[in-house]
């Protein structure tokens, strides 16, 4: 298992009220996410567990770009990669940034 770590400046915090959402499922080519609210407003990170050794900087350019797109300030966000394509990475980052803005029912 490789490890990754990213720490990023965000110029946007999510919005709403819940504390943690959770998008995904550990699969093959697939990734399950946590989002919890424990960072910073300013301040993203972001902790990748996956199987896919050597592809560090597929995944920076991946949360970076994120980061740069979402309101992610305030996110410490946790990745159980199943060897996710990065089109289905920022799937499901963009999905659990909306589900942490949605209200709770």
């Amino acid at each position: 298992m490789e490890k990754l770590s990213f720490r990023l400046t965000a110029a946007r915090s999510a919005g709403g009220s819940r504390a943690q959402a959770i998008v995904g499922v550990v699969a093959s080519g697939n990734l399950e996410v946590l989002l919890e609210r424990a960072s910073p407003t300013d301040t993203c990170t972001i902790d990748i567990a996956t199987a896919a050794h050597g592809f560090g900087a597929v995944w920076d350019a991946v949360v970076r770009d994120f980061v740069a797109r979402r309101p992610a300030g305030g996110l410490r966000i946790s990745i159980n990669d199943g060897g996710a394509r990065p089109d289905t990475v920022a799937l499901r980052l963009a999905q659990g940034v909306r589900k942490i803005e949605e209200p709770e029912r």
